[in-house]
């Protein structure tokens, strides 16, 4: 698929399965996300790679993380929790390793983190994968940022659901460009 192509026509996944990207594929699509924009050349993404028992553990600190967010949480609300992890058979999670003693602004970092998950994004779709780029408040948590090995400094900019999609997703509306773009100076 041509790069044009894929930026133009990419759509997140739908309900992901097996299989996801193999060994190859995946580093492929890690590759691409470390050739995002990185002013300094600081390199801040960072990617924890889950599958197989690590999306349950990950559940179970999700729910955990939940009910100490909300102890009035109810088992459905946990339960609900618990099995996000479970939606595809592999996330990769994207975080910025923000170096606070740089010169580099701190949302330069993130962002260029941001483009690392948006340049895998692509690639899955190109490769004829899906992926669903979430966050949520486990995203923000600091018990699973530390979890993962994160410090508090770091940024979890998404956690990247990748697998095949069941069915094909619907195809996204046209954007009328025209309605976000305009010269300057007017």
């Amino acid at each position: 698929m041509e790069a044009i192509e894929a930026l133009t026509s990419r759509v997140s996944g739908s309900k992901l399965v097996e299989p996801a990207p193999n060994e190859l594929e995946l580093h492929s699509l890690l590759s691409a996300a470390t050739r995002a924009p990185d002013h300094g050349r600081l390199r801040p993404w960072r990617f924890i790679v889950l599958r197989g028992d690590a999306l349950r553990r990950l559940g179970d600190l999700m729910a955990d993380t939940y009910r100490r967010r909300d102890p009035e949480a109810t088992p459905a609300q946990l339960d609900k929790e618990r099995g996000k992890p479970l939606r595809a058979p592999l996330i990769v999670v994207v975080a910025a390793k923000v170096n606070v003693q740089s010169h580099i602004p701190a949302i330069e970092q993130i962002l260029s983190a941001g483009a690392a998950a948006e340049n895998m994004m692509v690639g899955a779709f190109a490769l004829g994968y899906g992926c669903a780029w979430k966050t949520g408040d486990a995203a923000y948590d600091p018990d699973i940022k530390t979890a993962l090995g994160l410090a508090p400094t770091d940024a979890i900019v998404g956690f990247m659901y990748l697998g095949t999609n069941a069915t094909p997703p619907e195809p996204a509306p046209t954007v009328d460009i025209d309605e976000f773009v305009r010269e300057w100076p007017a």
